[in-house]
């Protein structure tokens, strides 16, 4: 019986790359799987022939001699052929390692004992003035890093790990149920591949210790509220030796009790007197710098009515510009007046009926009779 080309099976040109190879065996496992077709033999022999498909095609080796010789490769000790044949592992444990396993940290197996370390967070509090000009601030953290003693490694000084006994080194061992050969993670080694005789004392066996460290951490003028820094290499050390995660600094911008910041521009919201308001003048309003800045007011200045002061905003990240500072003027009404000033103002309210001073509530006032009217 002529069996079916193995790019066929698995739905992939030959010139496919080995993630394009992965992804199609995966879709397919799970589809044939006789763990979801009890008693399927068709789904168990599908099965059977995509997982064939994808041992050869995922070896460099055993993938260039079936290019070259196609099945006859693996036949009557072809060129692609191996003393013990094609081994399957095929178990569902290793499906589940194929679309998991990367996810989860990498493949399990040998060297993931030495796998990189975590990566931390540390949530940085600081002023809208030190976001405007940037600053640097010194932070403590406490984390694991590489013990000096072993270097890491985790064996005592003098010493080196063994291959594990159990799984010979591999960090996978093998077991035959039925048609299939599972291979799981060595339950000794943890899938380390090696095992340590002689654990170092100061670390016991880790290869890393705990320890407080003073990081300097740059934040640069104009920085946005929840903007993530990261310091590479400044998280968890790995075991056994493994690589170092990063700090991830999250910056958070303090509440200002005058500004209120968009993006780079700043609003405040100033009062004026009345007098101010309906004359016109100058006040002074402070801005993110330091010092004030001098604010024309118009005559007949409304409350709730803007003014722009251009480039007295926020600093913009990686620029040299700024934004605007806008002043929202609200026209304050005088409290606890004297008896003259009581005076004056029933003088101005008996002058302003005659003199149309309010416009605003005059066509309000127009706008209600014309709705009474009606």
């Amino acid at each position: 019986m002529t069996k079916a080309d193995y790019y066929e099976l698995l739905g992939v040109s030959k010139t496919c790359s080995v993630d394009d190879l992965k992804k199609a065996y995966r879709k397919l496992a799970m589809q044939h799987h006789p763990d979801k077709n009890p008693g399927n033999k068709a789904a168990e022999h599908k099965f059977k022939e995509i997982s064939e498909a994808y041992q050869v095609l995922s070896d460099y080796e055993r993938r260039a001699a079936y290019d070259r010789f196609g099945h006859a490769a693996f036949q009557h000790g072809g060129p692609g052929a191996s003393a013990g044949g094609f081994e399957f592992a095929t178990g569902f444990a290793d499906i589940f390692d194929e679309m998991f396993g990367e996810i989860l940290g990498g493949r399990r197996g040998a060297g993931t004992s030495n796998r990189r370390g975590a990566d931390l967070r540390y949530d940085l509090e600081i002023t809208l003035e030190d976001a405007f000009k940037g600053i640097e601030k010194n932070i403590s953290i406490a984390k694991s890093v590489a013990c000096t003693d072993c270097k890491g490694q985790g064996a005592a000084p003098g010493t080196k790990p063994v291959d594990c006994p159990m799984c010979k080194g591999a960090g996978r061992v093998r077991a035959q149920q039925g048609f299939f050969t599972i291979e799981r993670t060595c339950p000794s080694c943890h899938g380390a591949g090696r095992v340590i005789q002689n654990p170092c004392k100061t670390c016991a066996g880790t290869g890393r210790v705990r320890q407080e460290r003073t990081l300097a951490v740059t934040v640069p003028a104009g920085i946005e509220d929840g903007t993530r820094i990261r310091l590479a290499g400044e998280g968890e050390a790995g075991m056994h030796g493994g690589g170092a995660g990063d700090l991830y600094v999250i910056l958070g911008i303090d509440q200002h009790p005058i500004f209120q910041r968009e993006g780079a521009n700043l609003y405040c919201r100033v009062p004026i007197p009345m007098t101010v308001a309906a004359l016109g003048g100058t006040i002074e309003v402070p801005v993110i710098d330091g010092g004030l800045a001098e604010v024309q007011i118009e005559a007949g200045t409304q409350s709730g009515q803007r003014t722009r002061v251009k480039h007295k905003g926020m600093s913009v990240l990686r620029s040299s510009s700024r934004g605007d500072l806008y002043v929202e003027l609200a026209v304050e009404t005088p409290a606890h007046l004297t008896k003259r000033q009581k005076e004056l103002l029933s003088e101005f309210a008996e002058e302003a009926a005659n003199n149309k001073t309010h416009p605003e509530s005059e066509s309000f006032l127009a706008k209600v009779k014309d709705l009474l009217g009606s």
